[in-house]
């Protein structure tokens, strides 16, 4: 069980969130802003690599596009595999804004054949989605036999988004942790495959990454009004996703948390992971390697851990 392998590793190699939080905790919420016009310094000192995080330095950029590339390669003897057995994939990516969702699916899907990939990312519901069952707009998007699916965002935005922005009430989410877990179920014995990803960044590194969004024209798109108001409901986000672990991560269906403050490292922990799981033809477990367990745990583990 992916439980028991983290379980062991995730809380004596990492920080606590608690000692995290202390030691960061002379900046006063104000300094969460992205009214100015550059990050602020304080903030930028705290970013990935200084501070707490799993590594003191990002992967290095031939080492990283060296690693990528052999994963890639078997990405594409899997997706082959997949097509050939009639197995049906589905990818589900999660996360703060600017996480790294967006940059982490176009690394899996980069060199795949585009016939059999599909990326789902559903705009606002329409009014006639409004009116339907909550999962309704998700199923006409699952795999056939032979297909992979990957969702920059999902049903998720019940539990996430829609809750702290109040876009739908408390009774609407108790509903969906009711629904989740047996919608779930039903994709499992249907023998879709179901990974569920939730990448996880710090408070100052998601608002370094909004900084960059802010000043780089060609970034400029990725900024949205929904952004500057997600800078100032970071504890509302951090009890939903507490939330959504608790309520979600399942035996059938068990949420994966990647440490992404490193992007580079985390987009190579998520392909690790699914090419793990499966023993297609010509599979070269050299090429793949092992989880890193200081970045990549379970949504019960990472809770444990933050509540040390």
């Amino acid at each position: 069980m992916v439980i028991c392998y983290f379980c062991s590793h995730w809380i004596e190699k990492m920080p606590s969130v608690k000692a995290v939080t202390e030691q960061l905790s002379e900046l006063s919420e104000s300094a969460y802003t992205l009214d100015a016009e550059e990050l602020p310094s304080e903030i930028d000192k705290r970013c990935f690599p200084d501070g707490s995080y799993a590594y003191d330095e990002p992967i290095g950029k031939k080492k990283y596009e060296k690693k990528l590339e052999k994963l890639q390669i078997e990405l594409v003897k899997l997706q082959s595999w997949v097509r050939e057995s009639g197995e049906r994939l589905m990818m589900v990516f999660e996360g703060r804004d600017a996480a790294g969702k967006g940059g982490t699916i176009k690394r899996f899907t980069q060199h795949l054949n585009p016939r059999q990939v599909r990326v789902v990312a559903l705009p606002k519901p329409s009014n006639t989605e409004q009116g339907q069952w909550y999962f309704q707009r998700y199923v006409a998007h699952m795999p056939t036999t032979g297909e992979m699916v990957l969702f920059d965002r999902s049903w998720y935005n019940r539990a996430g988004v829609e809750r702290v922005m109040g876009f739908c009430s408390e009774a609407d989410v108790e509903r969906f942790y009711l629904e989740a877990p047996v919608f779930e179920g039903m994709l499992e014995r249907e023998d879709i495959r179901l990974f569920k990803f939730w990448l996880t960044v710090s408070r100052e590194e998601q608002l370094k990454r909004f900084y960059e969004r802010k000043t780089d024209p060609l970034k400029s798109w990725k900024l949205s009004p929904m952004d500057y108001k997600a800078v100032g409901k970071w504890h509302d986000y951090t009890a939903a996703i507490a939330d959504i672990f608790r309520n979600t991560d399942t035996p059938h269906a068990p949420w994966t948390v990647i440490d992404a403050n490193d992007q580079r490292r985390a987009r190579l922990e998520a392909i690790k992971f699914v090419l793990r799981r499966f023993d297609y033809d010509g599979k070269n477990a050299d090429n793949i390697g092992d989880i890193d367990d200081k970045l990549v745990t379970t949504g019960l583990d990472f809770l444990d851990r933050a509540v040390e």
